[in-house]
């Protein structure tokens, strides 16, 4: 559901917000616009991390998973009664702004949170199955988010839709986080934290604890999940501009092709999960990599050929190979961590790489693009983002000898040494 939130800003600022909230600016110049307040979400992230870390290492999972889902459903709820740039001028995109920035607040608390509180449950030998459900909400959000807005268009027509009815689907939040209240007020906090907290090892400062994994692992942890975020975005939100501005493709078939790859995202996922379980991580982590790169460098020549079916084999493959390497990502990450500080050590590595990738992907390809329709310079930035996270999980892996707790359930007095 907060993927929801976060996804329908994205396909909103593709199509709509340029022309809501940027209408004096060029086509190009609105785009590159839009996708910057989609930034700012991003720019967020990390203070929501830090924050919602502290707090979950302090004072529980659960809590500030509550609270991370009410903020994003409340800012998500306001963007859509913000009146456009034609009815209150500047203070338009400055209350997108400032709305966006409390989206990427709660976003920054849910993505390492979530992911712990499942792999912190997990049974024996199925820590990284456990790990990877969160990571299914990824691409069920964009599925959703995508679906509830071409219903919305479909029912009140391009005209009406572009003018007022583009609201509706953020107005929806309202009800959906009511939903997601009732089943998550209903979960028992990590066995993990609680047993920290019987033990007296809760600290007082988590983050600074945290640090003590050094420098150099650290750095290579962020470099080895930077790529994922930056394709993935530019695979859900700059495509569907791209590909209806400069490729002539209708926006209907894009969303749904994007929203068909996205369901082949959260099948697999299971999949990729129970092979990392049986195999390992950093094998199926390492294998991904590799095919993400390579995928990166036919994905736009095969969209610029124009084919319909050409171009939805081009989202399929992303669809597919997206996974592989995003459902083991948390639990990488969450390994360099004991539990003490699991919470505050991962958000700040998962949101600082997504600021690092997913939040400013579609703004340097649309300006890679520029007021042209060669798609090669995005491209070649996609492959040197892929080929950098190579390198810093193959730096990671050697730094740190691969222990048995990676395949093994999650065991506190031992998380902290993986």
């Amino acid at each position: 559901m907060e993927w929801y939130d976060f996804f329908l800003y994205g396909t909103a600022a593709a199509l709509i917000f340029d022309k809501q909230f940027f209408p004096d600016l060029s086509p190009a110049a609105g785009t590159l616009a839009a996708f910057s307040t989609l930034a700012v979400g991003f720019v967020a992230r990390p203070l929501g991390g830090l924050v919602f870390g502290h707090f979950g290492d302090r004072l529980g999972r659960r809590s500030t998973l509550v609270v991370s889902l009410v903020m994003m459903g409340l800012g998500s709820t306001l963007i859509g009664a913000v009146p456009s740039y034609g009815s209150i001028g500047l203070w338009a995109p400055v209350l997108l702004v400032l709305l966006r920035v409390v989206q990427g607040i709660g976003l920054g608390g849910e993505g390492a949170g979530a992911t712990l509180m499942s792999m912190e449950h997990a049974p024996e030998g199925r820590r990284n199955l456990y790990a990877g459900f969160p990571q299914m909400g990824t691409p069920a959000g964009l599925v959703l988010a995508n679906l509830i807005f071409l219903a919305t268009n479909s029912l009140a027509g391009h005209a009406t839709f572009t003018a007022w009815a583009w609201r509706i689907p953020f107005l929806l939040s309202f009800v959906l986080v009511g939903v997601g209240l009732v089943v998550r007020l209903r979960v028992t906090e990590s066995p993990s934290f609680d047993r920290a907290r019987q033990e007296d090892e809760v600290v007082r400062f988590p983050l600074a604890d945290a640090l003590k994994a050094g420098l150099p692992r650290l750095a290579v942890t962020l470099l080895a999940v930077v790529a994922n975020s930056a394709v993935a975005y530019v695979f859900m939100v700059f495509t569907l501009s791209y590909g209806t501005k400069h490729l002539g493709f209708d926006q209907q078939f894009l969303v749904l092709g994007v929203s068909g790859a996205a369901v082949l995202w959260f099948v697999s996922i299971p999949v990729w999960t129970k092979i990392a379980d049986r195999k390992g991580r950093r094998t199926l982590f390492i294998g991904g990599s590799v095919a993400i790169l390579l995928w990166c460098a036919v994905f736009f020549p095969l969209l610029d050929t124009g084919s319909r079916a050409t171009a939805l084999l081009a989202l399929a493959g992303m669809g597919l190979i997206i996974p592989v390497t995003h459902c083991v990502q948390g639990a990488i990450i969450a390994d360099t961590f004991p539990v003490r500080v699991r919470y505050s050590g991962t958000s700040l590595v998962l949101q600082i790489g997504a600021v690092l990738g997913g939040g400013l992907a579609p703004m340097i390809s649309s300006a890679l693009l520029g007021s042209g329709d060669s798609s090669t310079g995005v491209t070649w930035y996609l492959v040197g983002m892929c080929a950098l996270s190579l390198v810093g999980a193959v730096a990671l892996f050697r730094m740190v000898p691969e222990t048995p707790v990676e395949r093994a359930p999650l065991v506190p007095e031992t998380a902290g040494k993986a």
